[in-house]
């Protein structure tokens, strides 16, 4: 019995690390454009606590800008759904959606909300409220994470402890609402974004919260002083591993003669399509500037094209149309000859729910008011929409923002 025990404790204090003690990307786009792209406390009594700290030992703090900060173990992810669904869901009765929201091969698996705190005279603190998808209701739950992204096949979730920036990353089973692993990290990150694949986490690095802006009211900007960005984490989570790179902000273009620049503090970095590669947003065109995975700088993945400032494919899964611009109408091209295969009387193209139809940002009535908006599911031609979301004000402080994850 006492082998078992220490057998036990010891599997504990493998799972156990000593707990330590965002605003929208204020882009120059039209307010009506919605952000593109969440808890459970783990306790010990202190007794197992002290024992599994002595099993451990003193693990020393990394200094190394790219050492490898190593989790206890890693984790076994569930696998995805096979085949994946494609049925059409809707819920036209909330706002915020009470029900599971998806078409296609595209779902909603997370929105939130912001709100707007005055912290002084001069300055303003934008905060995030995030609310997951829960397959036991197929609803949403309302979370306290301070950041949240859900891998392909809605099974699980990466969180960030905390309502600002966080040192600590949970990989949650959406299913049981248990955190799997936390996974300590050195440096505070504010966002986590999921690979491709599902198996690998993206946690941008910053030194303070960059969600701050300057002024009062809606007249607040983006500070001067630029991105407090220092650089990001590649999450390996079913290694267990989280391997640190620098990679400083870039510039605001305020008195230099720059043609690549980002005047926001949040510069949060993302995937490119085969997750080879990362990209930074930037405020100017190209949206994006792309690195390697170990943050050095190169040209754009050839072939790879992009809904604006996200990670989602313009082309369609048969490769043969591309999402336009925002616009009213919007087009969609053929991706070898350029011709428009179809308009839509939609603002936005956000992705595709299958070859023949997109998720897009449609707007109420005549379209007399592009900030009353929701998402409709649109047929390429333009000829059939369905909505999938009630409409709502856009503009109105604690409007809901839609997160969508492969299905």
């Amino acid at each position: 019995m006492t082998q078992l025990l220490r057998d036990t404790l010891r599997e504990w204090a493998d799972e156990t690390r000593v707990p330590h003690d965002l605003a929208d990307r204020a882009l120059r786009r039209r307010a009506w454009k919605p952000a593109g792209m969440v808890v459970l406390a783990v306790g010990l009594v202190a007794a197992v606590a002290v024992f599994a700290v002595g099993l451990r030992g003193t693990q020393p703090a990394a200094h190394d800008p790219k050492a490898t900060m190593h989790a206890a173990t890693g984790v076994t992810l569930p696998p995805r759904p096979s085949p994946a669904p494609t049925d059409v869901r809707t819920d036209t009765e909330h706002s915020p959606p009470a029900k599971l929201i998806a078409a296609g091969r595209m779902a909603v698996s997370a929105y939130y909300t912001i709100r707007r705190e005055q912290i002084s005279d001069d300055e303003q603190r934008i905060m995030r409220t995030w609310s997951l998808y829960d397959p036991r209701t197929d609803g949403y739950e309302e979370t306290r994470w301070a950041w949240v992204d859900v891998a392909p096949g809605l099974q699980v979730a990466a969180v960030l402890e905390g309502d600002l920036i966080s040192k600590r990353l949970g990989i949650l089973d959406m299913n049981t609402r248990q955190i799997l692993k936390w996974i300590d990290l050195e440096r505070p990150v504010g966002s986590v974004a999921w690979s491709p694949d599902g198996t690998k986490v993206l946690a941008t690095a910053y030194s303070s919260y960059p969600d701050i802006l300057q002024g009062k009211g809606d007249q607040a900007a983006p500070r001067r002083e630029g991105s407090p960005r220092t650089g990001y984490y590649i999450v390996d989570v079913e290694a267990g591993t989280a391997d640190y790179h620098e990679l400083p902000p870039l510039s605001s273009g305020l008195f230099t003669n720059e043609k690549i620049v980002n005047m926001n503090g949040r510069q949060d970095l993302g995937w490119s399509l085969d997750g080879s590669m990362l990209w930074a947003p930037t405020s100017t065109t190209p949206d994006r500037v792309f690195y390697t995975l170990d943050g050095e700088q190169r040209e754009a993945p050839e072939g790879d094209r992009y809904v604006h400032h996200s990670s989602i494919s313009a082309t369609s899964p048969n490769g043969r149309l591309v999402l336009g611009p925002d616009g009213l109408p919007t087009k969609i091209t053929d991706a070898e000859t350029g011709q428009v295969a179809g308009r839509q009387r939609v603002l936005q193209l956000h992705a595709w729910a299958d070859d023949d139809n997109v998720i897009a940002l449609g707007c109420a009535g005549s379209c007399e008011n592009e900030f009353n908006n929701g998402l409709v599911l649109v047929s390429v031609d333009g000829q059939r929409t369905t909505q999938l979301a009630t409409d709502r004000d856009s503009r109105k402080n604690g409007a809901w923002r839609w997160v969508l994850t492969p299905r």
